[in-house]
């Protein structure tokens, strides 16, 4: 019997950003705060060493990756976004086995707190 490697989980909880998304005209014309909630399950390859961060999947990288994705270019749908940063997260870190994430318009309408689009996706 094979067993599942062990896997760390990082995460970013209500990541905030300005971004240019939407198909509105007022959406087309400015940018507008979004924010990242992401989970990540990250294989352990090796025990962790306090003294070297190459034995730990490095989250600042994760989170570069993330605003990269959600502020280089224009786009319509949060759908598309989420799509686009869950599949950058798979092909840039072979490390990630499972990836959650919530992107949301704080903004998007004055009677709720916040609309937004998650997807969750593993890689096997």
């Amino acid at each position: 019997m094979q067993s599942t490697p062990p896997t760390r989980r990082i995460f970013f909880k209500q990541l905030s950003l300005d971004a240019r998304i939407g198909i509105l005209e007022h959406e087309l014309q400015n940018t507008q705060p979004l924010h990242v909630d992401a989970e990540l399950d990250v294989e352990v390859g090796e025990p962790v060493n306090d003294q070297r961060i190459q034995t730990v999947l490095d989250y600042r990288l994760i989170r570069n990756a993330i605003i990269e994705e959600c502020t280089e270019a224009h786009v319509n749908l949060l759908e598309t976004l989420v799509e686009r940063v869950v599949e950058r997260l798979l092909n840039e870190f072979p490390a990630v086995r499972h990836v959650k994430i919530r992107i949301s318009k704080p903004n998007a309408f004055s009677d709720c707190a916040a609309v937004g689009i998650e997807l969750d996706r593993s890689r096997y």
